[in-house]
Parts: C-alpha cells; sequence; structure tokens
C-alpha cells in the first residue's frame, strides 16, 4: 500500500487526535506537526516522532507533503487553508470550515481552481450509528420522517476561547440531519444566550429548522450541563429511530423494531482514511468544502434568528 505524506497544522485537543490516528494509520506518513506553542509543539513531536515546526509555512514547503489537516482555531482557518491551497496540498480542515461564509466560498472556490482536494471535518458523518440510520432510513425502517429532535449539552470546555455553542456543537447536528434527511434547510428560528461568566459567547442554544422536504428539525445545545449527551430522535409515520453518538447505538421503536447490533470504531480513523483514500484514488472527498459551507450558512442564520428574534428563510443568507 502506498502511503500518503501528511502534515498536521496546529496540535492543540483534536489537532493531536489527528496526529494521534495519522501514526497508526498504515496509509499515512506522518511527516511533520506545527503549533504556535513550543510546550504543546515539543511534546506531540517528541511523542510522534515527527519534524515540529513552529511556523506552518515549514510544512507547506515541503514538496513530499500532500495532505495537510488544518486544526488550528476556527479564525484563522481561512488564511492556513488558503495558503496550504496556494503550495498545492489537499486540505483537511476541521468544523467550521470557516469563521465566514465569505471566507468558506473563497478557500472552496481556490481548492476547485487549484485542482486540489478539499474536505471538512464534520467528524459525526463517520460514527457507525450514524451510518447504519442513514442505511435503516433509506430502507424505509421509519417511514416517511416527519421530524428530528437532537440533544447535545455538556460542560464548558475552556479550550474553545473564539466562538460559541452553536458553532461548536450545533453545527453537528445540523450536518448530521441534512445527512440522514438528504436536504437542505430552508428556514430556520433560534433562541441563544448566554449565562456563564467565563464565556463571552453564546452558551445555550435551542434551534429549529424547517427542511425542504418539509420535515422540521429540532435542537437543544448547552455548555451548562455537567454531563454529556449526544442523541438524536427522528420520528417518521412508521416509528422512531434513536441514535446514541457516544454509546454509538441505534434502536428503531415501532412498526420495525429493533436494537441494532454495531461494530463500534473510532469515527475520526475512519474520517482521515477515507479523504485520504480520495486523495489517493481521485475521487471527490465524502464531506465536501460545499458540505461544510451549508452546515456553517445554517449556524450564522440561527444566530442571526436568536438576535433579531425573527425567522430566517435560508434563501435570503
Amino acid at each position: 500500500m502506498n502511503k500518503v505524506n501528511v502534515g498536521v497544522i496546529g496540535v492543540g485537543a483534536m489537532g493531536y487526535n489527528h496526529v494521534r490516528v495519522y501514526s497508526e494509520l498504515k496509509s499515512a506518513n506522518l511527516m511533520a506537526v506545527s503549533d504556535l506553542m513550543k510546550g504543546t509543539l515539543a511534546e506531540v513531536s517528541g511523542k510522534f516522532n515527527t519534524v515540529g515546526f513552529v511556523d506552518y509555512d515549514n510544512i507547506l514547503k515541503m514538496p513530499e507533503i500532500e495532505v495537510v489537516s488544518v486544526c488550528v482555531p476556527t479564525t484563522y482557518h481561512h488564511e492556513v487553508v488558503m495558503s496550504a491551497i496556494e503550495h498545492g496540498k489537499n486540505v483537511l480542515v476541521e468544523k467550521p470550515i470557516a469563521f465566514t461564509l465569505d471566507e468558506a466560498k473563497e478557500m472552496v472556490d481556490a481548492a476547485h481552481e487549484a485542482g486540489v482536494k478539499f474536505a471538512t471535518g464534520h467528524v459525526e458523518r463517520f460514527n457507525p450509528a450514524v451510518l447504519e440510520a442513514k442505511k435503516l432510513i433509506d430502507e424505509g425502517a421509519i417511514g416517511e420522517i416527519v421530524s428530528a429532535s437532537a440533544k447535545r449539552v455538556g460542560p464548558f470546555p475552556p479550550r474553545i476561547k473564539d466562538v460559541g455553542v452553536a458553532i461548536d456543537l450545533a453545527i453537528h447536528e445540523v450536518d448530521i440531519m441534512f445527512y440522514l434527511l438528504d436536504s437542505p434547510a430552508s428556514k430556520v428560528y433560534a433562541n441563544m444566550g448566554s449565562k456563564l461568566e467565563k464565556c463571552e459567547y453564546e452558551d445555550h442554544a435551542e434551534i429549529m429548522m424547517r427542511f425542504e422536504n418539509g420535515v422540521v428539525g429540532m435542537l437543544e445545545t448547552n455548555w451548562l450541563t455537567p454531563y454529556k449527551k449526544r442523541q438524536l430522535e427522528l420520528t417518521g409515520v412508521d416509528g422512531i429511530l434513536s441514535i446514541d453518538y457516544i454509546d454509538q447505538s441505534v434502536e428503531v421503536f415501532g412498526k420495525n423494531a429493533q436494537k441494532v447490533k454495531i461494530a463500534h470504531t473510532e469515527p475520526l480513523k475512519d474520517e482521515l482514511n477515507s479523504f485520504l483514500s480520495a486523495v489517493t484514488n481521485n475521487e471527490e472527498p465524502k464531506i465536501t468544502g460545499e458540505d461544510g459551507i451549508h452546515a456553517l450558512k445554517v449556524v450564522l442564520a440561527a444566530m442571526k434568528s436568536a438576535k433579531h428574534k425573527t425567522p430566517v428563510n435560508m434563501n435570503e443568507c
């Protein structure tokens, strides 16, 4: 098997996991990492026996590196991704794709123009429970879907300093509903607020979405809950399908009741392996830049709705 030479830019919490997974993948050859925090950089590069740079340009100037994971804070996504694309690298950028829609669109257009692969890291798409749920939905296990209801809550993560709970957590469910329902959102209404003194952005959000196929999606997310919960239920005319992301479990209630047996995997490992395969085989990544734009667009519309206390039509965004 030919290995793809990779580098990771930003090796904090999520970037560290990218480094760890690449070092385990038979399809990857981890060549270099980069981070502004010298202590973190030294620790990660030493642990995984790879070259470490403070300046990420040193990674981009290495002609043998074909793929980079961009795991820097969201506000720097555009700068780093655009530079990587200019250097001819295939890029997987962690979610959210960018800080603004204009930045996101510029990144996607640049990747198309340069002929490089560009993917957004919506890792829950590779959760085996989500993949099994998609299969069951497509097979008609719960019939025509009427609504979707999600809860993604947990304690405040001190590492998040540049975005609120909507972009950090809600964006996962926005993307998963879009994927499972196979339909983009058409209208959004939301309430958001901040109760924690240590958080300068919103720490709770309640979002309602209407999708173009008529399904209504409801989402509760916050950093106020002392325990983690990651669950999604879809109601159809023939039953309910329940997903637990953490347990990686799926259960169907109603006409086709069943508790599905699922082989547990690490979603990030499957995601990175999938992207490397897309690069090697010259295929479109499973989660494209356009997918990342849709998720960001909906979340930004929800933030606009919460600010103005009125529904927002997606065709006006």
